[in-house]
């Protein structure tokens, strides 16, 4: 058994984290001493890894309640947790796209000023107070 600390440590999950993701389902909540110290097993240090991992690749916390979900159903089609990869992969490619977008509307603006002239004729603080000076949509990205 194991305590949130040590929980914590082996998995990189911040204390507060495990106890967020205990209050939102993720995690079962975990047996407690007679002290009422939360006592973890082997299942739930599996699962943190799972949640973790997947955290790490972006995806939301409704879609890893989704794939627990389906972990729990063993003998069903895997096309679900396919399909919310795919899904994943559509946000990230997305992202990607947009910081490309981004990464050129900087390139621009950076290149556009020489930073030897006065912060009055500065043209990267002219383009960021007129979004109207930039070539590209670049608006924050909405999921």
């Amino acid at each position: 058994m194991f305590s949130i600390g040590t929980l914590s440590n082996q998995t990189g999950v911040k204390v507060p984290t495990i106890r967020y993701y205990e209050q939102t389902g993720l995690l079962d909540a975990p047996e407690r001493t007679e002290g009422n110290q939360r006592r973890y097993g082997k299942a739930e240090l599996e699962r943190l890894g799972f949640i973790r991992h997947a955290r790490d690749l972006g995806f939301s916390i409704e879609a890893i309640a989704a794939l627990i979900r389906l972990q729990n159903h063993p003998d069903r089609s895997c096309k679900e947790a396919t399909d919310i990869a795919i899904a994943q992969l559509g946000y990230v490619r997305a992202k990607i796209e947009r910081l490309q977008k981004l990464e050129t509307e900087l390139v621009r603006i950076t290149d556009g000023c020489s930073g030897l002239g006065v912060t009055e004729d500065c043209y990267v603080l002219a383009s960021l107070g007129n979004h109207g000076l930039c070539e590209a949509d670049h608006d924050r990205e909405t999921r």
